[in-house]
């Protein structure tokens, strides 16, 4: 499973009138993982809602191997693009299960129908997310970081080309952080399938991505592979932040410590004798 292409050219888009986004030109590269970074409010989730069609653009177009997302069918989409936007919200009294196996609607005839695919994908999801024991429960009655894990079941049990996810480890532990990096790592290596995430954790998104896009503004700053983007002229000018990049000694990409005001100044009264 791959796709050809996921284009965005010259997007421009925002809310009730103010422009978030201005002019995004924007390849994401097939199979491989893109994290989109920045500050807050600088248009990371923007972007991922006009890619996945849950926002119109102002301008210009998002293309899925040459033709317009916001053209395409919601169903035909839907079978090739998926979405966990921020926060989402189950219906009141929804089980598990029944949560993960709507990741399998888009997939259903006119008439629905329960195949042994659909089965099988949805057994999947929730094994491979470690929410298997889970299944009977309420969603209402989960831990925040069950209840994300759960969506991303869901958002695997659709079995899409491209995959968008909208800040996946918010309420996670660190090792749960960890482990959902590493599950969509081995989906887009077992499936080829095209990951596009937004990431606050810098570090973390630098280890897992294959290629960062660093946002400021409304404006892509910079993007390409980690060790070109993660920089200290980056940090500062995308977050205002002085720090130190360095080698990660786990995995050989760049990671940076930032240095904080007192940080800052004890270095500077070492220098100073």
């Amino acid at each position: 499973m791959s796709v050809q292409s996921l284009s965005i050219r010259a997007l421009a888009a925002g809310y009730g009138g103010a422009r978030i986004l201005k002019g995004i030109d924007l390849e994401i590269a097939p199979g491989q993982i893109t994290a989109i970074v920045g500050a807050n409010a600088c248009g990371k989730s923007t972007l991922l809602r006009a890619m996945s069609r849950l926002l119109s653009p102002e301008a210009g177009e998002v293309l899925l191997d040459g033709t317009s997302v916001h053209a395409t069918p919601p169903r035909a989409l839907a079978r090739r693009l998926g979405l966990l936007p921020q926060a989402p919200q189950a219906p009141e009294a929804i089980t598990v299960l029944d949560l993960v196996s709507r990741g399998r609607h888009p997939h259903q005839g006119l008439f629905g129908g329960w195949s042994a695919e659909d089965e099988a994908a949805v057994a999947e999801a929730l094994e491979l997310t470690g929410t298997d024991a889970l299944a009977e429960r309420e969603v209402a009655a989960l831990s925040g970081g069950q209840r994300q894990r759960v969506w991303i079941a869901m958002a695997l049990a659709q079995q899409t080309e491209v995959l968008l996810l909208d800040e996946p480890t918010t309420y996670l532990d660190v090792n749960h952080q960890v482990e959902v990096l590493d599950l969509l790592t081995d989906l887009n290596r077992r499936r080829g399938t095209t990951i596009v995430m937004v990431l606050h954790e810098l570090n973390l998104a630098a280890r897992y991505a294959d290629r960062l896009v660093a946002m400021r503004m409304g404006e892509i700053h910079s993007e390409g592979a980690p060790g070109d983007v993660l920089t200290e002229a980056m940090l500062r000018a995308v977050f205002d932040l002085e720090a130190r990049v360095m080698d990660d000694p786990v995995s050989g990409r760049p990671m940076m410590i930032p240095v904080g005001r007192h940080g800052l100044r004890a270095r500077q009264q070492e220098e100073a004798g």
